[in-house]
């Protein structure tokens, strides 16, 4: 008969901690701790978000020797609070996901109660909150690529400025904003009257897949001085657009300046570029102590299939991870790696595309990039190709021993 102990299943892991329900404008704090006679007793307060109340709320958990805490909160208003709290008290960021599993318990108070609760047994998993330089990189970058995305939303509006003039300049040119596209614009918004083909000549550089007389017979239409002033207009919000870019970018390569030698080493692997290489460092660091393997990584960013088993059947492998910015970025890492000539990638996205589809086979290319990119970090590793043949030496190696 098997001997019955008395030990519990969940230990106490934090014997003193607290739990935040972190909103706008306020935040509810449950303190769990023990008295003198070892009985657990909570505190329960309430307190504002402005910078005198968050250290009302830094003094007090001081004061009962609290040495973590765990928050959840909606948006980005647990900033101030983890600013106050950062140098101070260990701050655990959790995923309202992951304890709301649960019903009831769908009050603010009751919340922080349940958060202390699930943190003093370690129940609580924390989210990757990266040190402050870090943070600075991540600003700088998310707001280049808003301003990016603001630029190609009014380029944009410059086609369809030229699709209600009558102009198909879209149609004879590939990039209507190189050279010769702007060429061609400067001498629309600058000239009222009727276009020689002359004048189209003389604004034509280089190759064009379109003849002169092609792109002449495309410009003619119903431009009016409406379409000049809006062409005008829509061209300076986009020189504004690309000057404030530049701006930042200058400024992100200041930053990053003492992490070049990592930036050069990133660089080395295909498909990664200065602004790819930027924004994998301002998302991951540049020093991974918080991940102990690449598969946490991959886990980490949604690039690996989710865990969904049951009754020793395989079930839908879709990762929970839905929406990540390092991930939308090494998707389009593999883009441009899968197009390298004589690349191990593009051997290898090919051999997964004609069994996977080519959607999987791109996000699977993804995950050895990224892997190849914690190694590199990681240890300080340079990158090495393995070559487009290494599969199939690899293949003819196995086939000849077992010949």
């Amino acid at each position: 008969m098997a001997r019955k102990t008395d030990s519990p299943i969940v230990s106490i892991v934090h014997p003193v901690c607290c739990g935040l329900d972190v909103h706008k404008d306020a935040i509810s704090a449950c303190l769990v701790m023990a008295d003198y006679n070892g009985v657990e007793r909570s505190e329960i307060r309430e307190f504002g978000t402005v910078t005198e109340d968050l250290l009302g709320l830094r003094n007090w958990l001081m004061e009962h020797d609290c040495p973590i805490v765990a928050m959840e909160s909606t948006g980005v208003y647990w900033w101030p609070v983890h600013n106050v709290l950062e140098h101070y008290i260990e701050v655990i960021l959790v995923n309202a996901r992951h304890i709301k599993n649960v019903p009831g318990r769908k009050t603010d108070i009751a919340d922080s109660k349940w958060l202390a609760g699930l943190l003093r047994h370690g129940l609580l998993k924390g989210s990757f909150i990266p040190p402050q330089y870090v943070r600075d990189w991540r600003d700088l970058t998310r707001l280049r690529k808003k301003i990016q995305e603001n630029i190609n939303d009014y380029k944009r509006r410059i086609h369809k400025v030229f699709e209600s003039a009558n102009i198909k300049l879209g149609s004879m040119i590939s990039d209507v904003f190189g050279v010769t596209g702007n060429q061609l614009m400067d001498l629309l918004v600058s000239h009222d009257k009727e276009l020689t083909l002359e004048e189209i000549e003389k604004c034509l550089q280089g190759r064009l897949k379109s003849t002169p007389t092609e792109i002449f017979r495309s410009i003619q239409g119903s431009f009016r001085d409406h379409h000049r002033y809006l062409l005008k207009k829509l061209r300076q919000i986009i020189q504004m657009l690309e000057e404030e870019r530049g701006a930042l970018t200058q400024r992100l390569q200041e930053l990053m300046e003492p992490h070049n030698p990592l930036m050069k080493r990133l660089k080395a692997v295909p498909g990664i570029s200065d602004v790819s290489a930027a924004i994998i460092l301002s998302e991951i660091g540049p020093t991974l102590d918080k991940f102990s393997s690449s598969a946490a990584l991959a886990s980490w960013s949604g690039l690996c299939p989710g865990n969904n088993e049951s009754a020793g059947k395989r079930k839908n492998g879709r990762n929970p991870v839905r929406q990540h910015r390092l991930r939308t970025v090494m998707v389009e890492v593999a883009w441009g790696a899968i197009r390298k000539k004589g690349s191990y990638y593009k051997d290898k996205f090919h051999r997964l595309k004609a069994r996977r589809g080519p959607k999987k086979a791109l996000v699977a290319i993804a995950h050895r990039l990224l892997k190849a990119i914690y190694h590199i970090v990681k240890t300080g590793e340079e990158f090495r190709d393995l070559g487009e043949n290494y599969l199939l030496l690899r293949h003819q190696t196995h086939r000849l021993r077992y010949l």
